[in-house]
């Protein structure tokens, strides 16, 4: 097929890390015999302005390639870019803010009823976001696949750890734990830093940037590393001992996904996506809210030890081969003009 990806968010040389995960399934797409144009926005920056840069990007992209089909990454707005760059059937992805900004943003909510009544085909990334979508947005029901957008098993996999922690300068006593994504309030990284205040040994980095990086800054124990490429995230998923993502709600959770790839237990929030991978095996699901219970979850988490050969199996469920062979599906479908 010919497929004209539009993405929101893809990695560039400003931004390493923004939509990183998405470059593994563009990848698994193309190696399955897929002719696929990116039509992409590789910076954070530019505003609302950005996304008509994103528009003519798409109409270029479309008058280039001819898709057989569209697939949109993210509902609004680049599902409407999308369904505006090209008149070929359209498979737009949910991923989570874009679910959550329906009615919580004026304008939103009638935009992506739009979208779900275009899209031949609407992707969720879990099973939590696709309820959720279809309690904001009933055209939905029946209409929404769950898949998420998988692992690179041969990328994240697991490594000698000793020789991580020398490479970041990252050594010392106890535990190491990691947290990897924005430091803002969604991503619980303040009780997080409380929780770990109330053990007795190990260290805390904070792999990313956002508006609570000066409420972490000078804790005991502590690393703020900020943002960096994503080849850098593997080396300190392999350097930690537990990925933590005690979020107050996750719609999927990828870095975790990843860190148990990488044979690392993780400690996640019970609230979103992270119940429907994280067997007990691999990893710990607290309570967000609760300071006691993320420091608990810490405690546990450590105790299953690294490597974790079972966090491991539980990934190669979500192999991002196997999630590509299920989106070409989903794609084949709306490509024949079918509802997927």
């Amino acid at each position: 097929m010919r497929i004209l990806f539009v993405s929101q968010m893809y990695p560039g040389p400003d931004d390493p890390d923004h939509g990183a995960f998405l470059v593994p399934l563009v990848e698994a797409l193309r190696r399955r015999g897929h002719e696929l144009e990116l039509a992409v926005l590789t910076s954070r920056a530019g505003g609302a302005r950005k996304y008509l840069r994103l528009l003519r990007l798409a109409r270029a992209a479309a008058r280039r390639l001819k898709p057989d089909v569209v697939y949109a990454h993210y509902l609004v707005p680049t599902g409407l870019v999308a369904d505006l760059a090209s008149q070929a059937p359209l498979v737009v992805t949910a991923h989570g803010k874009d679910v959550r900004n329906i009615g919580a943003i004026r304008g939103v909510k009638t935009a992506t009823e739009v979208v779900v009544r275009r899209a031949v085909g609407v992707i969720a990334v879990s099973h939590y976001l696709r309820r959720e979508l279809e309690s904001r947005i009933p055209s939905a029901l029946g209409k929404v696949s769950v898949i998420d957008c998988g692992v690179d098993l041969e990328r994240f996999r697991g490594g000698d750890q000793a020789e991580a922690r020398a490479d970041l300068g990252w050594d010392g006593d106890g535990p190491a734990y990691l947290c990897v994504g924005s430091l803002d309030e969604r991503k619980n990284v303040i009780r997080l830093a409380e929780a770990f205040g109330q053990l007795e040994s190990g260290r805390l980095a904070f792999v990313g940037d956002g508006p609570f990086r000066a409420q972490l800054e000078g804790r005991m124990g502590i690393t703020l590393a900020g943002r960096v490429p994503h080849g850098d995230v593997e080396r300190w998923i392999r350097a930690a001992d537990v990925v933590c993502q005690p979020s107050l709600v996750e719609p999927f959770g990828q870095a975790l996904l990843e860190a148990m790839a990488s044979e690392r237990t993780v400690m996640a929030t019970a609230f979103g996506g992270p119940p429907e991978f994280v067997i007990p095996a691999a990893g710990v699901l607290v309570d967000p809210e609760d300071v006691s219970s993320i420091a608990g979850g810490l405690r546990e988490a450590a105790a299953l030890g690294t490597p974790n050969r079972a966090a491991r199996a539980a990934a190669a469920a979500h192999d991002v081969n196997l999630q590509a062979a299920r989106i070409e599906e989903v794609l084949a479908q709306a490509a024949r003009g079918r509802r997927a």
